[in-house]
Formats: structure tokens, sequence, C-alpha cells
């Protein structure tokens, strides 16, 4: 739908993917990036404790070319951890100077597509015996079946036990051989080493398993799950490398462990599929790394399909090239994921796919996933009483970095999201549905101490933005109480804050307050409504902001008004965004309004009262048939419309329905000002109006020169000879 070139709108179709097999269904959008440089072990106040430290090749030393900052869908330098990275072509190289020891190094890089090649490793300037090896293979994924995708998913992780420690100050560099490469970030880290197994483990290599890889060991993992299950005991994975062609299905009352996720690595596409299970299932220090190379949402190539049952966990773990992490639908209840490492992966990290009940995710690493990192979905049950907290996510190249689909009594917080690209925000609370049955938005959900760096995109099915934080009114009105506390948003492209029912149909958004944030740099605005609802606003501060504080023009034109609440303690960011005909361009500025334009068309409007369905909206939505009507029998009432910034109004247009079916009436009124919504000073004295249908039901109050600027806008009427209330279907204000 559209109400004009720049309005243009198709239904927001975020990746209606259905993955049939697994009951996979997809939504498209962007994700997050890691700091310049982060300690190991270090917590922040908001994101993982991670075990390694990342530094951008951007700010290493480089005979390359760097490339970005670049926020365009489809480019390499978008999808980069702080949208910049390095190319390297052959012989050319970046080198690190580490700021804490290390015996291992992983690397995001890109080669172009069909091409592999390998980084040569030089520590303190001498070569190692070993190197990175670099591909396209899980690059460059198409997923035509969801709307506005493009070619996506550039780069991808490799990594390299460097066979001896370094400390602070050493220095890493690695050297393209052949192929070019382009060099995003590495993570240096010091890996324990291979740990022992515990008593009474049963191990997969006496039940015949093959740690060189060669041959095939499902048969020996299923034998040994068996063989422990019914004690409740251990599955030893020791170090090596084990080929697991089939899905493990059975898998319940039991404890499945390796020797470290650098050193006891499965091979598989699809680890655990099971639709039930008893639970207990506890699953830790191992790595899962599969061969998945493109999305096919008819296949469940997922490191956990289905449930693994209640009171069970997944720790320290670490997952890459599959479609999903965890694709999680049955019982899971009370299901705890926590200080895992998920890469790689063409769909979602991780899905509470409905009936998801007390799950905790929480301190987890996500990196490149081709849909959402992390989400609650609740088809076929509500997810309720569950918890994404404390985890940090980057890169998500085709969707949010956190979405909450529905749900009742849900909680996000404390999660680092960074650098999400296409079809996403930093963070989703949305009643899109995508298949039913359904649970929207219930109860409280909370959404607190989270920090978003780069996060919202372009939306090409919208043809505009979305937010680094996005409320969706998108199949149902958000009615739930939604809490936004103590959030930090950095550097967003375009909008910080975005109200949206992104189906196009103007279902409201309700209840939703907004305390305590930190707004530092926004490309367009701070708060981006484009639906009818309400938001309470308190101790939001913003600096470098692009173009206005404030953009508000529900759609479509007619579905009512969005009220911005101020509750104080909110600064930088007062004015509000001139022209609902046009989007906010990125650091342009507010142009000035169009001089021959109606400055109240869509701007917020409030009443002293109003009667049934006649709201104040309907004074200010451009359409004369609908109309604002006072309660009865209260005079004097009063409309005040929001201008957005103070504006030298010269002329008052004021309208009834041009109906025939309305009698001629004469209203008395007086026209009022003031810049600050409390105090008013009278711009034009009462007097009596007359409306005529003959004469299109239609006045003019002419303004003085002298007139000062003024945001509010407020007409009172002290009487009406057609109707014992006020009555107004539009207040136009003009410069002329």
């Amino acid at each position: 739908m559209s109400s004009s070139p720049h309005r243009t709108r198709s239904p927001y179709v975020l990746a209606v993917a259905v993955a049939l097999v697994g009951s996979v269904v997809a939504v498209a959008g962007p994700a997050a990036a890691r700091p310049a440089t982060e300690q190991a072990g270090a917590t922040a106040a908001a994101g993982a404790s991670l075990p390694f430290t990342s530094v951008e090749a951007e700010s290493a030393t480089t005979t390359g070319q760097k490339i970005g900052p670049d926020h365009t869908q489809g480019t390499l330098a978008s999808e980069a951890s702080g949208r910049q990275a390095v190319r390297l072509d052959a012989g050319q190289s970046v080198e690190f100077t580490l700021s804490a020891a290390a015996n291992a190094v992983n690397v995001a890089a890109n080669v172009p597509d069909g091409q592999s090649g390998s980084l040569a490793v030089y520590v303190n300037g001498a070569k190692l015996d070993r190197s990175l090896a670099v591909t396209s293979k899980y690059s460059y994924v198409d997923t035509s079946w969801i709307a506005g995708a493009k070619t996506h998913h550039f780069f991808d992780n490799t990594r390299l036990l460097l066979g001896r420690d370094l400390k602070a100050g050493d220095t890493v560099r690695l050297e393209a051989t052949s192929s070019q490469v382009t060099v995003d970030v590495a993570d240096f880290e010091q890996v324990a080493a291979v740990a022992s197994a515990p008593s009474g483990a049963i191990s997969v290599v006496d039940k015949g398993a093959d740690p060189t890889g060669q041959q095939d060991s499902t048969q020996a993992f299923r034998d040994a799950i068996a063989s422990a299950r019914n004690s409740g005991g251990t599955v030893w994975i020791p170090a090596g490398d084990f080929k697991v062609g089939s899905a493990l299905s059975g898998v319940e009352n039991v404890t499945i462990q390796g020797a470290g996720n650098w050193h006891s690595v499965v091979h598989s596409s699809h680890f655990i599929d099971q639709t039930g299970s008893a639970g207990k299932v506890h699953l830790k220090d191992f790595a899962v790394i599969g061969e998945v190379t493109e999305r096919v949402d008819s296949s469940p190539d997922n490191f956990v399909n289905g449930s693994l049952g209640p009171d069970s966990s997944v720790s320290g773990m670490w997952i890459q090239h599959l479609k999903c992490g965890f694709w999680l639908t049955g019982n899971n209840d009370n299901l705890v994921v926590e200080n895992n490492r998920v890469l790689d992966t063409t769909a979602d990290g991780l899905n509470l796919n409905g009936n998801a009940h007390g799950v905790q995710v929480r301190g987890n690493f996500l990196r490149n996933q081709g849909d959402d990192s992390l989400a609650m979905w609740s088809l076929n049950g509500a997810d309720t009483d569950s918890v994404f907290s404390g985890n940090t996510i980057s890169q998500p190249n085709l969707a949010n970095g956190i979405a909450i689909y529905g749900g009742t009594d849900i909680t996000v917080k404390d999660n680092l999201v960074q650098d999400t690209n296409a079809l996403g925000s930093g963070i989703a609370i949305s009643n899109q549905k995508f298949l039913d049955p359904f649970s929207p938005l219930a109860g409280t959900i909370t959404v607190s101490g989270n920090k978003l760096v780069r996060t919202g995109a372009i939306n090409p099915n919208w043809n505009h933005p979305m937010g680094a934080l996005r409320v969706d009114a998108y199949d149902s009105p958000v009615e739930a109480t939604v809490n936004i506390t103590d959030t930090t948003i950095e550097d967003s492209p375009y909008s910080a804050y975005e109200f949206v029912s992104g189906s196009g149909t103007g279902k409201a958004v309700k209840n939703v307050t907004v305390d305590g944030s930190t707004v530092d740099k926004v490309g367009t605005v701070v708060v981006q409504a484009e639906t009818p609802g309400a938001v309470k606003f308190s101790n939001v501060t913003a600096t470098g902001v692009g173009a206005a504080g404030v953009y508000n023009c529900p759609y479509p034109s007619g579905s009512g008004t969005f009220t911005l609440t101020d509750g104080g303690g909110n600064s930088g960011w007062d004015s509000t965004w001139s022209d609902c005909s046009a989007w906010p361009q990125p650091g342009a500025g507010n142009p000035d309004p169009d001089p021959d334009g109606n400055l109240a068309q869509g701007r917020t409007a409030t009443a002293t009262g109003s009667a049934d369905v006649y709201t104040p909206g309907k004074a200010v939505d451009g359409d004369a048939n609908t109309y604002w009507e006072s309660t009865n029998n209260a005079f004097p009432q009063s409309l005040t419309v929001d201008l957005g910034s103070a504006r030298a109004v010269r002329r008052l247009v004021l309208k009834l329905p041009p109906s025939s079916a309305w009698s001629a009436r004469t209203e008395t009124l007086t026209v009022q000002g003031g810049t600050d919504g409390s105090a008013f000073s009278t711009l034009a004295a009462s007097k009596d109006y007359r409306f005529d249908p003959a004469t299109g039901n239609t006045v003019t109050v002419t303004l003085p020169d002298s007139t000062p600027a003024t945001r509010y806008l407020r007409v009172q009427v002290t009487a009406n000879t057609g109707w014992p209330a006020a009555q107004l279907s539009e207040v136009e204000a003009y410069l002329k």
C-alpha cells in the first residue's frame, strides 16, 4: 500500500520461509559486531563474558586495503563487524598485536565466490608450519523466496591452534597466499588443555567410534547414549574428529561431554532430532561443525531439532556451519543454554518455537547468522517466562539480532547486539505471526539494559528504514505491557526507536514505556512512529541526531494518532520531522516545511474530551469526512495540535464534514498558541464562526503578522449551535 511515493509499503514479509521438516519458519534480517578490542573474560555492562579477545582488522597494521564503512545491503563491508574490513591480495598481510596471552586464533574472512585459499600465519615474524584455510564454500547464500533478500552471508569463520603459547605484545601476521582474502576480525584465545574423562563415563571410542573422522561413528554414539541413559551417566567424546552422518534420537537422561570445544569435534549437519524427550540432557564442551552450504527450509539441518526435554542444559559448545543452531519445539521446560558459540548458520542461531517455559539463554556469542540470531516465536503455544540475557550478537545478515514474536512475560536483558544488516533491527518486539495458531504478546515484556551498536537497516520491502529497537503491531495490536529500560543505542544508521504496524494496516502499539536511554549518534530520528498508539518516554538523552527528534506519521492516513508522552528527563530530541510525505535521510537535517503545506496534518493531537470513536486524531488526518467531537454538554472544550517545532503560523483553516447531511451551524472559538505545551497565549480572540455545507463547511482564521511562532496550537470551543459539543473534522495550519 502507499499514500505517496515516499510511503510505499509492501506487507513486511520477514522471511516467511517455512521449513516443513523441523518446522522452521525463518525471519530475515541483521545483527551485531565486536568492539575493536574486547578483553578476554571481561564482563561488560551488556553482552557475554567471552574467553577470547577480538581485534578488528581495520585497527591492525596492514599492507592491504581497508574497505568501508558501508551500510548498503549486498556489499561486503556492510556485513563486516564495525562495517569495515581489510582486503588482502596475494602477498599482502594484516598484523595483530596481542593484548593478552593466546595459543589459538579464529578469523572471520571472505574470499571471492567459487574460490578457496589460505592465510599464512607468522608469529613475531616467523612463519608457522600451519595455516588458516579460507573458503567461499559456506558463503554467498541466496534465498530468493525471502522478499527483499539479496545474496548474503559473505564472511566465514576459520580457526587454528597455533601450537605455542603467545603473550601480550606478541604479533600475529596473516598473509594471503594466493586468493584475495578480506579479513574482518580475529579472535585470540588461550585454549585450555585437553580435559580428562569424568569417572565412570562411557567413551564413544570404546563403542567403536573413529577419532580420525574417516569412518562414520553414528552407531557408536547411539550405543554409548543407550548405555549411559539407563543410569543418567555420561557419554565421553575424547579429543579427535568424529563423523556422525545421521541424526541422534532417544537422547534423554544423559550427559554428552567433550574434552573441550577446540579438541573434541563432531562433524554433523544434523546432530539431534527428536520430537520428545524425558529430559535431563546435558550437552557440554565439544564442537559440532556441519557442512551446510545453503539454506533449505525443508531440511532439519540443525544442531538440535525438536526437544531436549525438561531440565536440560547446553554449555561450552562450538556450533558452526548448520542451518540453525537450535530449533526448539515441544517440551524444553527450564532449559539453560549458556556460554556457547554459534557461528555461520544459514538461518537462526536459536529459535524457541512455541511452548517454551522457563528457558534461560545467557552468556552466548553468536556471529554471522542468516536469520534472527536469537528468537522466540510463539507458534502452537505461547513461550512463557523465558529470558535472553547477557548474550553478544554480531552480524546477523538477514534479520534481527533478537526477535520476540509473541509470548507471555518475556525478558530480554543485558544483551549486546551489533551490526545488523537487511530486514531487521537490533531488537524486535513483535506480533508478527507468520503462521497460526499464534499467541500474541501478553503479560509484561521486559527489555532492559541492552546495548545496540550500528543496528537497524533499510527494509527493501518497505523502502524505508527499520529502527535499532522496533515494536511492531504487525498482525495484531500490541496490548501487552512493554517496559523498555536502561537502553544504550550507538551509531544507528537510521532511527533509534521504531513503532510500526509492519503489515501497513495501522494496528496500534499501546502500553509501552521507555525509561532511561542514551542515544549517541543516530542517522535520522530518535523516535520513528508509523502507526497509531501511545508511548511514554522518560530520561532519554540524545546527541548527534541526524535529522529530527521525532518522526510522527501514522500510516495509513486516517488510522489514528501516535501520542508521545513526555515523562520528564528527556533532552536532545525535541524537534519533529516536518514532512510526512518524505522520509528523513541520514545526516540531512530537518528541512524547512513546505511554505504552502498544512503544518498540522499527521501531527499529534490531544483534546480535553472525546465522544465515542470521534478522537482528536481525526482532526489532523487529512480527511474532512472524519471528525473530532468533544464530550457533550461540557463546554469549554479544546483540541491541541503539536506542530513539532515552533512555526510562524499565519492562517488556520477549520473544517466540518462537507456532506449536506450536516446542517449549518455556528461555533464560538478562540485560537491559542504556546511553545511548551503548558503555557498558552491568545492568538485570535473568541469569535463566532459560521460553518455552512453550501460553502464547503470551511472557515478561515487569519492571524496577524505579529503573531509569535508557536509549536502547540489550540482551538478552544465554547458554543456550538448545531450540537452540544465541539466538532472539527480538520484543523489545518499554514505559514501564509
